[in-house]
């Protein structure tokens, strides 16, 4: 089957200036590690001036810590962080942001769902925004998980104002200065939301590029997961609390930071009401389903 044509396609990109951190967050994911760490090492350093990538092992029950550190002895452009409990896929992302070091922060899934060389598409974009986040042009996941996902979108842009099509998707390229000082708090799946909403309230500048998204071949895919939705639900009311108080850094973005509007809380208020309909329902399905 032929590809689909993605946005920012540039022939002959010249290699980004300064340093690139790719982190990888991954949980039980020994059937992919080491194809995503092998391909990134193949397909990135011709487009940057240096590589690093953070692999981080969130309490993985599997061998993918094993399987981490022998890539990191193979090759010092690879370092671990090890979570002795799964902590969550918020809390693997933020220890990877703080062990980084490059001027840009790019993170993607360790499942093989993402290709690191859609990186080529992102990079023209690089010089003039602060965020260039990848959307899956045609995403390859179950039905069910698809409704999950235009149900989540749908919320996420009422209640925080993120003019962001795809807010969840796992490939993104940031300032390394500015993910590093965004205070990001969430330990579960919110935290894609979290960075776009403080960004946001920063001033950052967000540019959104159509990449490809492939089916998982191996590994348990928990995104769609009726528990991580739920808690999903619980930290969308705890986001939302936060970021009534959030006081962003100055001079992040390079754009007009966002203020604290009456309008956005008058929003998330009515979206509040929404939300617990919404895991009402989810709720009486997760029931029915496990009888």
């Amino acid at each position: 089957m032929k590809e689909p044509r993605v946005e920012g396609e540039r022939a002959g990109v010249l290699p980004v200036r300064g340093s690139l951190s790719l982190v990888l967050p991954a949980y039980n994911e020994a059937a992919n590690i080491e194809a995503v760490v092998r391909r990134a090492l193949t397909v990135l350093p011709p487009l940057v001036e240096d590589l690093e990538i953070i692999i981080v092992n969130d309490g993985s029950r599997d061998e993918t810590g094993a399987i981490a550190e022998r890539l990191a002895r193979e090759d010092e452009r690879v370092r671990v962080v090890h979570h002795e409990v799964n902590r969550g896929y918020g809390a693997a992302l933020r220890s990877g942001f703080a062990a980084s070091r490059g001027d840009l922060v790019m993170f993607m899934d360790a499942d093989q769902q993402f290709d690191p060389a859609d990186f080529v598409h992102l990079a023209p974009f690089l010089p003039h925004a602060d965020i260039v986040a990848g959307y899956r042009v045609r995403r390859r996941d179950p039905w069910i998980r698809l409704v999950y996902a235009a149900i989540f979108n749908a919320a996420m842009r009422l209640v925080f104002g993120i003019p962001v099509r795809d807010i969840d998707c796992a490939f993104k390229v940031l300032r390394g200065d500015l993910v590093r000082a965004l205070d990001l708090r969430m330990n579960g799946a919110l935290v894609n939301t979290e960075l776009l909403a403080k960004a946001q309230r920063a001033g950052a500048t967000i540019v959104e590029v159509g990449i490809r998204h492939y089916p998982r071949l191996s590994g348990e895919a928990s995104g769609g997961n009726v528990r991580v939705i739920l808690r999903a639900v619980r930290e969308v009311l705890q986001l939302w609390w936060l970021l009534l108080w959030y006081r962003p850094p100055r001079g992040l973005g390079r754009g007009r930071p966002q203020p604290r509007s009456a309008q956005v809380i008058r929003a998330g208020a009515l979206a509040l009401l929404g939300l617990s309909a919404a895991w009402w329902i989810v709720r009486r399905f997760a029931r029915r389903h496990e009888r």
